[in-house]
């Protein structure tokens, strides 16, 4: 059997822009790398075909003609997804489609049951290693679809109304193998800033309570960690055989076992690896309670560290079910920048009681604990979440159903005081004058002279010139304006829209 798994072009900007950053999908190279040896398997990640998707893919499938195609995407990614079944229908009607990722798996009996699934022949709900494994067995009469836990299918085979198997338990990351980096991806030039990047898991859910995430309708409030021979077993691979030093970690929240993380560190120092940087997300609560921890993480070579703060109000943070955490980041942030760690803070607005000054006051905030640098959203009302519910019954969101504006960028609700045009206005206004621009910190002007160097002293002096200017003609609002037109462009697929 031939398949082939392909992720989503739609990107969110991070930090500079939507192109300086770049990160291979991890989850299709991981299921790709678990199907039987026997069949051949081939990755396409269309972030990195942004700008031709039909014309790529119209060649691909006519070089490859695969049996099976694997799409994954997020809630924001769907509207695509679909689109671009419509298009593999079209261009190869007998091959099989098999949907997969968080959305798939939340939303999988309300989406059956959409007209755009006409295109669809497969729902992979849950983690997908082994159900893909058994999918691609069962198309070549080696398997049963009925006895294949969290599959969706149609029985008769045809457009017939799919049957949804019993939920599977979670995997066991022990008998998981690892993921696929080599000639069978087809995309490559993956990068951060101007260094090449590569993706590596070493542990899946988490067990905090946050009524915004998703992920506990993916895997439950467990935590599961890979073995550390397995985790050093992939650094091995992307260091000595992809020729790449900057690693991505993404697990949902690494720390969560700092005595695992410490002995990981250990074993991460022992190999000697010279200049890996490691890139991860994590707790405030661990960061803090743990100097211990952070301090091993940073000889292990831990660059940045993105922290999930959210928000300086005590009232904020417990309707998004985080708990007071104020001074917890604010210590998580110190004991990182006691070890050299920057620190990307994440920032959400758009809670139920937010106005003009609170979102003042969250920007100052975040200023005044030193993190070195904001990721900001908006609430995002994500399906199947307690946030959803909670805002529903308070009749605070404003955009049910379009859900290529679920990416954090849009206010999907609006507050007791501000409209959704009013709070997306003040979410971007006072980051421009609370925030200004952005400096980045001593530690990352080490780790990436030539891209700090270009920013500080050729592309920020440019824009800030530009800008004034442009604020000259039209002012705040008109310079908003001009922003929400380049968001609003920027996944839109101009060879994909007659799907």
């Amino acid at each position: 059997m031939k398949v082939l798994l392909i992720s989503m072009p739609d990107v969110v900007p991070v930090l500079v822009h939507e192109a300086a950053v770049h990160i291979p999908n991890l989850g299709i190279a991981s299921i790709g790398g678990n199907i039987d040896s026997r069949h051949d398997v081939f990755l396409i990640d269309l972030i990195r075909k942004r700008r031709s998707v039909k014309k790529y893919l119209t060649k691909i499938l006519a070089k490859i003609n695969p049996d099976l195609v694997g799409l994954s995407a997020m809630a924001w990614q769907f509207d695509t997804c679909m689109k671009i079944a419509h298009l593999i229908k079209e261009l190869c009607p007998e091959t099989k489609i098999v949907i997969g990722g968080y959305h798939a798996t939340i939303m999988a009996e309300e989406i059956a049951q959409s007209k755009e699934m006409q295109w669809v022949d497969f729902i992979a709900r849950g983690e997908g290693e082994e159900l893909c494994r058994r999918l691609v067995n069962g198309l070549d009469g080696t398997d049963d679809f009925a006895d294949i836990p969290s599959l969706s299918y149609r029985p008769d085979g045809g457009q017939g109304p799919f049957h949804h198997n019993p939920r599977g338990e979670n995997l066991d990351l022990e008998t998981i193998k690892r993921p696929i980096r080599d000639k069978r991806r087809l995309t490559w030039g993956y990068h951060l800033m101007n260094s090449s990047i590569e993706a590596l898991e070493t542990s899946r859910g988490c067990t905090r309570s946050c009524n915004f995430c998703s992920m506990k309708n993916m895997y439950g409030r467990r935590f599961r960690a890979y073995p550390i021979e397995r985790v050093l077993a992939d650094i091995d691979d992307i260091y000595y055989n992809r020729k790449v030093k900057s690693i991505f970690i993404t697990d949902d929240n690494m720390v969560l076992n700092p005595k695992r993380v410490i002995k990981l560190c250990d074993a991460i120092i022992a190999k000697e690896y010279k200049n890996l940087k490691l890139y991860v997300q994590a707790d405030c609560i661990t960061m803090a309670m743990h100097e211990d921890m952070v301090a091993r993480m940073a000889a292990a070579g831990f660059k940045s560290v993105f922290l999930g703060i959210e928000n300086g109000s005590k009232k904020n943070l417990a309707a998004a079910g985080k708990g007071d955490i104020v001074q917890a980041s604010k210590q998580a942030i110190a004991n990182c920048h006691r070890h050299g760690m920057m620190v990307i803070g994440g920032l959400i607005f758009g809670f139920p009681e937010d106005d003009e000054q609170s979102i003042i006051e969250n920007y100052t905030f975040f200023k005044e604990i030193g993190a070195d640098a904001a990721y900001c959203q908006i609430i995002t009302p994500y399906p199947k979440t307690g946030m959803r519910e909670d805002l529903l019954a308070q009749d605070l969101i404003t955009n049910k159903e379009d859900l290529k504006k679920y990416n954090g960028l849009w206010a999907n609700v609006r507050t007791n005081h501000l409209s959704s045009e009013e709070l997306q206005y003040q979410f971007w206004y006072q980051r421009q004058v609370v925030l200004g621009w952005w400096d980045p910190p001593k530690s990352l002007r080490k780790q990436g002279r030539l891209w700090t160097w270009i920013w500080r002293f050729l592309m920020k002096p440019f824009l800030k010139l530009r800008y004034r200017r442009i604020m000259k003609k039209i002012g705040w609002k008109g310079r908003f304006k001009q922003e929400i037109k380049r968001l609003e462009r920027m996944n839109v697929f101009k060879d994909l829209e007659e799907y």
